[in-house]
């Protein structure tokens, strides 16, 4: 299976700057997106063979998540309050894909903001997150992908001394990391590539500062420790753009 995760930062914007060619010749299996900012019935895309899922924030032009899939999942779940989705995840940031053999999470993790404002929600957000993954994972596997706004250590970004406690880089968002992973779950490009450098999946729109690669690594795959074994690779597309992203890919031996 080809799996593939991309914040396009906006799909409309995206889908002008090449978003289709590039989902056609990937051909995955699943396709999932975040940063949609859009609500529905503002764009169709023609995905035949797809069936596609939408999660939108409530905020016009904000956050949201898709997933496109090659198979028809058993159950979908949008937010991570199942019973009242849109009062308690309004930004539309969890789109839950239940299969026969596992779960495929979408995920756009909120950001802390420059002046780490909006760090307590983050925090307690990842508390949250965590307590629903452990949840669906004791069911069955679980694939989560999506940008998790957190470079985890030093080799995730370019300049870590000059970055340190800024957002995204606080040892607390780290450490919520840290714990994540501890609880019995593999980042998949570490598990291929643990001490690889200059892999980055994001970039400001700051002059040349893509060019020179100045980067940082916050979208990830995400997999239950028990399906690492059967994982074939796991892929950083940083030369696609359209985005301030670029897409990351896990290839699975299911």
């Amino acid at each position: 299976m080809k799996l593939v995760s991309w914040n396009v930062n906006g799909i409309r914007a995206c889908v002008k700057k090449g978003f289709m060619d590039y989902f056609n010749e990937m051909d995955a299996d699943i396709f999932c997106i975040q940063e949609t900012k859009l609500q529905e019935g503002q764009i169709n895309l023609d995905m035949p063979g797809y069936y596609q899922y939408w999660n939108y924030a409530i905020k016009k032009g904000y956050s949201g998540t898709a997933v496109f899939s090659k198979m028809k999942p058993l159950q979908v779940r949008y937010g991570l309050d199942l019973e009242k989705a849109e009062v308690c995840e309004p930004e539309g940031r969890v789109l839950t894909l239940e299969y026969e053999d596992y779960f495929l999470v979408n995920v756009y993790t909120p950001n802390s903001q420059r002046d780490l404002a909006r760090l307590p929600f983050r925090l307690d957000w990842e508390d949250r997150f965590l307590a629903y993954i452990k949840m669906l994972d004791q069911e069955k596997a679980v694939i989560l992908c999506g940008d998790l706004n957190v470079a985890h250590t030093e080799n995730d970004l370019k300049n870590p001394k000059s970055n340190r406690n800024n957002s995204g880089f606080t040892e607390e968002e780290r450490g919520k990391m840290t714990r994540f992973l501890g609880e019995g779950f593999t980042d998949t490009f570490r598990h291929f590539y643990p001490d690889q450098k200059d892999k980055y999946t994001w970039w400001s729109y700051m002059n040349k500062v893509r060019e020179r690669n100045i980067g940082w690594r916050i979208d990830y795959f995400i997999v239950s420790d028990r399906l690492k074994d059967s994982l074939k690779d796991a892929e950083i597309h940083s030369e696609i753009f359209g985005s301030d992203h670029c897409p990351v890919v896990l290839e699975w031996n299911k």
